[in-house]
């Protein structure tokens, strides 16, 4: 389409493939049961669809097609969803914006911005009404920093929730698939089909819970955007006039936390470097990214330790919580430019001062959610993220439906507005 020319969301758009599957569904004698029939959806280029290639943004990847479908598509597809194009990714999904040998990928909200990464080429076709849904996935914030960017919703499940079987080892099981949405039961809807449980999409409004509010940054000497912080206060007020209880209570992060994310970062960029068909092509940021990662691996790194102690830590502090919520964003999405050419630092600092809040709970592996919530003054969305303990999925869904009925947000960027 015209839009996606502005945008770039796309990788590949299977125009006669899509046509063909969506008639072949029309003579499923079944489909009216089905709960994605029909729909238009969209798959990020790094899983597996068959017939089409897997590139994973990146030039040193084997561009033939596939043979068969990754089970998260498979489920998609038996559920009667329609898959109409791939998305495009950063290279191996590694850093916060989507650009790269492909093209530079825009936010549909601010062209100038990014629309986030890993998934900012599913976030930015969701935002900018060209699919209603869109897989994507999440090993360092990739499904909830698009969200955030984009003005959409989109939760990583915890651990064991949804199949994974990303790349070579999903990051040391940091990276989880999922969707982003522009409503809280669209997203129940999917995260239903690729969980393979009808239960999530039924999403129900909890009662009174025991929700924090922390602005505390996890990483040190990263400043928080003051629109970003009083939107996460202004999230706290809303639900305690819902009738939960709300306090102020800093997150437990730690230097030690940090370090442990960091060594499944880079080891896990080098674990999906090894299954490129021409290494050398990988882009000279990746190549560092990777250098780190087998020194990592060379003095024994990651260590399960370095996750079972955050998870720990995390615990005692949920003890006394149900719902944690913090803000998505430290700083509004970045420029779009082609970051895949700067340095591998340069990279590193930027991804770090605008969203360093998502990453603790890949560590953890415990389920998040990105949560539109207003707009900041430069015109893009603001966003809070919810945190909850493993296995409560339909708890931030039911918290985030909350919030959707007291503060409705702008499903689409502004130029898809209907008249």
């Amino acid at each position: 389409s015209d839009r996606d020319a502005q945008i770039g969301a796309f990788q590949v758009v299977r125009t006669f493939a899509a046509l063909r599957e969506a008639d072949e569904l029309d003579a499923r004698p079944d489909k009216d049961a089905l709960p994605l029939a029909g729909v238009p959806i969209a798959i990020k280029d790094n899983v597996p669809v068959a017939g089409e290639p897997m590139r994973a943004g990146s030039e040193a990847s084997d561009p033939r097609p596939q043979d068969a479908d990754h089970e998260v598509v498979r489920r998609l597809r038996a559920a009667g969803a329609i898959v109409v194009g791939i998305t495009r990714c950063p290279e191996l999904c590694v850093f916060g914006s989507t650009d790269g040998a492909f093209g530079i990928t825009r936010n549909p909200w601010d062209l100038d911005r990014t629309p986030g990464g890993s998934s900012g080429g599913s976030a930015a076709a969701v935002a900018a009404g060209l699919v209603p849904l869109a897989h994507a996935n999440d090993g360092m914030g990739s499904i909830r920093i698009p969200s955030a960017c984009c003005g959409l919703v989109g939760l990583k499940p915890g651990l064991d929730v949804v199949p994974s079987g990303l790349g070579n080892g999903s990051w040391f099981d940091m990276a989880e698939n999922g969707a982003v949405a522009t409503t809280v039961d669209d997203l129940a809807t999917a995260l239903s089909v690729l969980a393979a449980r009808p239960e999530f999409a039924v999403v129900r409004e909890p009662s009174r819970q025991r929700i924090a509010i922390s602005t505390r940054v996890p990483m040190l000497a990263t400043p928080l955007d003051k629109h970003w912080r009083a939107v996460t206060g202004e999230t706290g007020l809303l639900l305690r006039e819902a009738g939960h209880t709300v306090t102020l209570d800093d997150a437990p992060y730690s230097q030690r936390m940090i370090m442990s994310e960091l060594a499944r970062w880079f080891a896990g960029t080098e674990m999906d470097a090894r299954q490129m068909a021409d290494r050398s092509k990988l882009e000279a940021r990746n190549r560092r990214q990777a250098a780190a990662g087998r020194l990592a691996m060379r003095f024994g790194l990651p260590k399960p330790q370095g996750r079972y102690y955050w998870q720990q830590r995390a615990a005692r502090y949920f003890e006394n919580v149900d719902v944690l919520i913090t803000p998505m964003l430290a700083q509004p999405p970045k420029h779009a430019a082609l970051w895949s050419q700067r340095g591998w630092l340069a990279n590193l600092l930027s991804d770090a001062r605008y969203a360093p809040f998502a990453a603790p709970w890949n560590l953890a592996g415990w389920p998040a959610m990105a949560v539109p919530a207003g707009l900041h003054p430069n015109g893009t969305p603001l966003s809070v993220q919810l945190v909850a303990p493993p296995g409560r999925e339909s708890l931030l869904l039911g918290v985030a439906a909350t919030l959707e009925r007291l503060r409705p947000w702008q499903r689409l960027a502004p130029e898809q507005r209907n008249p």
